[in-house]
């Protein structure tokens, strides 16, 4: 080899070594010593090296994480040692009951437990040769389950190289759980129900599918995280417990939960248990319970298994969280992009803290399923961020004469006759005049994240279409004053106000402006990676479909949905419309926009009670500034709502600014 290659070899390398670091600092660590425009260089520097070397690339270099093509299936893996599942128990009482089995074996010798939050996800295996990642599966059943490296690769907080020289754990197998946050299953579930598909149940259900999906590219829009829980099998005798091993794993790059705790008794572990109960909720992942394991190796061995479930661990499950209540009502509401939505409509019950009113059914073949009637008792449930649905009619309390629920053959809005696709589950209104579609597609362009224009609400917006001002939103900028005088509720001074907002609209960022269009599967992330690549919207009309597949994050369902529209006659002369009014079209054109949160960088943590996290996130970045998902010495500040987590506490130690809703808001008003 030429003294030229080996130096290109060495320095790939290095680049290949700082990155993998730097993923370590920032999803595993959560404490990044670097910008991100910094991380973004070291990648383009190492995509370019490989691009002009393909003979450099690895397969645990960074730019690996995400296949070019989809797999044909997935083959069986057999484990090499069981993946057991565990024993569940549900109260203190039944806790202290294992505590006592545990002990007619091992004796009153002193001996520790490990508590750990059972993440609500799919239980996987990683396999590491040499250290690296060679290998992925799901447990299956137990003893066989199926091959997903590719999927699994696309995880950031997987390392693909084992960091440092830890000989021992050169080959090592690892099992924990893949979880889709909550804020990631909302807006997954979301997408879904505008783009008529079948509903994740929950974020369970939600990282099993993607984990079975059989292009990677569509799993890295996902966003999965994992957490390491445990090894195959301790890698030599050095190491004497579970709890140290978890450490020298997490030393070594992998992601282990920081909430784990080593406890000296059983009623420690009560107390740990019961305390997060309540305090779940604030975790941006779904905990089900708390899994208590014995902490010695040894005494594990001693303990062994049943055939099915160790003897030396066992699962705290916490209740679900259901209520009982009568549906009133079964109504179908229309969305922006024609879906017809079956919603029960519920006599108020609280459940988690809030009042509910009204649950989802999801579609028609879910109402099939559940036999759900009006004047049914049906259990409900919600969680976390989940919006409240329907899980169970509980039939033995029916009440005689109800009529089983069908389908709307017409669009209850409109009349058009619904539509129904084979690769759909949804009913569709096509109506694109439909005034129901109109209405909410104007207030999704007027929304917060998108256009953000003050006073353009639900009443306002149905009130302009009824009264034939707007047909679309590209009718927003000829509106007047005078237009809006004389609607109901608005008055001289409010209509100017609307008026002055929309016209201020138009210098949101372009960015901004293709979210507003509402192009089914585009979100505001979709629609940053959009215009980062196509700088003006005659690019972006332009772009075939392979262009725009191959932006990363993208792929070939965001891309045919981007092209469709753009094909579409009557969205350009909505687009020409914005155009003539002098919208932004161009990611370059930001003349008159303030930007008073330029060159700062926030990260936010806790509940918000103004704005979701995406939206607190959207406005600051419209507004110049950057969020990240981690404190670090160069967060400028930390925006703390209720239940703030650890993040707020890693503020404090590094000195970051940490302010309230009102101290942003006073922040993004001045100048």
């Amino acid at each position: 080899m030429s003294m030229a290659k080996k130096s290109l070899r060495k320095r790939a390398e290095g680049l290949r070594r700082e990155i993998n670091y730097h993923n370590y600092r920032y999803y595993v660590l959560d404490d990044p010593v670097i910008s991100d425009g910094e991380y973004d260089s070291l990648v383009r520097q190492l995509e370019e090296l490989e691009r002009k070397n393909p003979e450099l690339v690895t397969p645990d270099s960074p730019t690996q994480r995400v296949g070019g093509q989809p797999t044909e299936g997935f083959p069986a893996v057999r484990h090499a040692v069981p993946m057991l599942s565990l024993d569940n128990t549900y109260s203190s009482d039944e806790l202290r009951d294992f505590d006592r089995r545990v002990r007619r074996v091992l004796g009153e010798s002193g001996f520790g437990y490990v508590v750990e939050p059972k993440v609500d996800g799919v239980a996987v295996s990683l396999r590491y040769r040499e250290g690296i990642f060679t290998l992925g599966s799901t447990r299956g059943n137990g003893l066989v389950g199926d091959e997903v490296t590719s999927n699994l690769r696309t995880i950031k907080s997987i390392p693909l190289r084992i960091i440092g020289n830890d000989g021992e754990l050169a080959n090592i197998e690892v099992r924990g759980e893949v979880y889709i946050p909550k804020k990631e299953f909302a807006r997954l579930n979301s997408e879904r129900q505008e783009n008529g598909e079948q509903l994740f149940a929950n974020p369970r259900n939600a990282a099993a599918g993607s984990l079975k999906q059989l292009d990677p590219r569509v799993v890295a829009t996902r966003h999965l995280d994992m957490f390491i829980h445990s090894v195959a099998e301790p890698p030599s005798g050095e190491f004497k417990s579970h709890y140290q091993t978890l450490e020298r794993l997490k030393d070594a790059g992998f992601k282990t939960n920081p909430h784990n705790r080593k406890l000296d008794s059983i009623e420690e572990v009560v107390r740990f248990c019961e305390d997060w109960e309540p305090n779940r909720d604030a975790l941006e992942y779904e905990v089900d319970g708390i899994v208590v394991k014995v902490d010695s190796f040894e005494d594990q061995r001693v303990l062994g298994e049943t055939t099915s479930v160790p003897r030396w661990a066992i699962a705290y499950k916490y209740p679900a969280r259901q209520a009982t209540t009568f549906v009133n009502e079964i109504i179908w509401s229309v969305g922006r992009t024609g879906v017809v939505t079956p919603i029960a409509i519920l006599e108020p019950v609280l459940l988690s803290g809030s009042t509910i009113g009204r649950a989802t059914l999801h579609n028609a073949d879910e109402v099939k399923r559940l036999d759900v009637r009006e004047g049914d008792l049906v259990i409900i449930e919600k969680g976390g961020e989940v919006i409240p649905k329907v899980v169970k009619v509980v039939k033995d309390r029916r009440p005689g004469g109800t009529a089983v629920s069908t389908p709307p053959a017409e669009c209850p809005i409109c009349g058009s006759k619904l539509a129904k696709y084979e690769d759909e589950v949804a009913l569709r209104c096509e109506n694109v005049s439909c005034p129901m579609q109109v209405r909410r597609r104007i207030e999704y362009f007027a929304g917060r994240n998108a256009m953000d224009v003050t006073g353009l609400g639900t009443v306002l917006v149905d009130t302009l279409v009824s009264h034939d001002l707007v047909r679309d939103y590209g009718d927003l900028y000829s509106l007047s004053a005078e237009d809006l005088e004389g609607l109901e509720r608005m008055g001289e001074k409010s209509a100017a106000n609307v008026i002055e907002s929309i016209s201020e609209s138009r210098g949101r960022p372009f960015e901004r402006v293709l979210f507003a269009l509402g192009v089914r599967q585009v979100g505001l992330h979709a629609a940053r990676l959009l215009a980062s690549r196509f700088r003006s919207m005659k690019e972006l009309r332009e772009a075939s479909e392979d262009e725009l597949s191959e932006i990363p994050g993208i792929g070939p369902v965001i891309a045919q949905s981007v092209a469709r529209f753009f094909r579409d006659e009557a969205n350009m002369k909505v687009i020409d419309k914005l155009e003539k009014a002098g919208v932004t079209m161009s990611a370059d054109k930001t003349e008159g926009h303030r930007q008073p949160l330029e060159g700062k960088t926030f990260v936010l943590t806790g509940t918000l009670s103004e704005y979701t996290r995406d939206e607190a996130a959207g406005l600051i970045i419209s507004l110049g500034g950057r969020v990240s998902s981690s404190v670090s010495r160069k967060t400028d500040y930390c925006l703390a709502g209720e239940n703030p987590g650890s993040k707020m506490d890693t503020a404090k130690a590094l000195g970051v600014d940490i302010i309230s809703e009102e101290e942003f808001g006073k922040l993004i008003e001045s100048d």
